[in-house]
């Protein structure tokens, strides 16, 4: 029985398996693998299929002259190969009460993205971790490698429950503790926190990772169809608020709203991080063929 037609997930349907299949993840930078993967090195390694040539130098591995070179020109060559390598995916997830807004809720959108972009390293033998900003400092979750691992992947995630209090910036903050390491970082999070987010996303700019921020919003948040008298009462820590809803006032949220997003992107941008807003509305087969495929991070 094939792998994906073992076992049917909500999250990761067999027909988005099969198109995740052909998928690849992109670093924009080089990351020097600790174990051999599915992916071409831009460096030159040991493997079997020829690159290029380059001049020898003392110290070089004799056994990668080329011998018929010497005897033609009298003078000595290496021969170059391609290098496969790993790469190491992170997903980093907000689990707080806030995403568990919406239909779909925010937080199920966020662990369809983590299942397909990890599918996807664990077809191309890349080391998965998938975490949420709740996660205690010094305890960073397994390493997923290889696609048998994949419903091992698929039980973590479906086990998350919006439900942390963690602040972003205490979140992301012990994330880096848990992994000082380089690779590929997608932050997945409608970025509501009372103190803000660019404390919180500075701790991702010294690192040597290639930063992906989806700023994941429900389409009732970007386009709210309320009216009349209401309280409403913050799900994270039970502050309450009256407001009668007019026009005017819906017109000044929008504002507001599209004022937090380009200030958001331009953050995100200035700081070499790639931003990408996401509604709950959007299929995640749209998302990651289409709209993360145009910001390089698949191909």
């Amino acid at each position: 029985m094939s792998l994906i037609a073992s076992r049917p997930s909500p999250l990761l349907s067999p027909e988005l398996l099969a198109q995740l299949e052909r998928l690849e993840l992109v670093s924009r930078k080089i990351f020097r693998g600790r174990m051999k993967g599915e992916r071409r090195s831009k460096r030159k390694g040991q493997s079997v299929e020829f690159a290029d040539f380059r001049g020898y130098v003392p110290g070089d591995d004799l056994r990668f002259i080329d011998w018929n070179t010497y005897a033609r020109l009298d003078r000595l060559f290496l021969k170059l190969f391609l290098e496969e390598e790993d790469l190491h995916f992170y997903a980093l997830i907000d689990a707080s009460a806030s995403m568990g807004f919406g239909e779909p809720t925010k937080l199920h959108c966020a662990k369809q993205l983590a299942a397909a972009l990890g599918f996807i390293g664990l077809v191309r033998g890349d080391r998965v971790r998938i975490e949420t900003l709740g996660q205690p400092a010094r305890k960073p979750a397994p390493v997923l490698r290889g696609r048998q691992s994949l419903w091992r992947m698929l039980d973590h995630l479906e086990a998350i429950e919006p439900e942390e209090t963690s602040s972003l910036a205490q979140g992301i903050k012990n994330f880096c503790i848990r992994n000082p390491g380089k690779g590929i970082l997608i932050l997945i999070s409608d970025l509501m926190d009372k103190q803000g987010y660019e404390s919180a996303l500075r701790y991702l700019v010294a690192r040597e990772m290639d930063v992906y921020v989806v700023h994941t919003l429900s389409a009732d948040e970007i386009e709210p169809e309320i009216k009349g008298d209401l309280r409403l009462v913050d799900c994270e820590d039970g502050d309450a608020a009256e407001i009668t809803v007019s026009a005017p006032l819906l017109a000044r949220y929008r504002r507001t709203l599209a004022a937090f997003i380009d200030g958001v992107k331009i953050f995100c941008n200035r700081r070499g991080m790639s931003y990408l807003l996401a509604r709950n509305d959007l299929p995640v087969e749209q998302l990651v063929t289409r709209y993360l495929r145009t910001r390089g991070l698949i191909k």
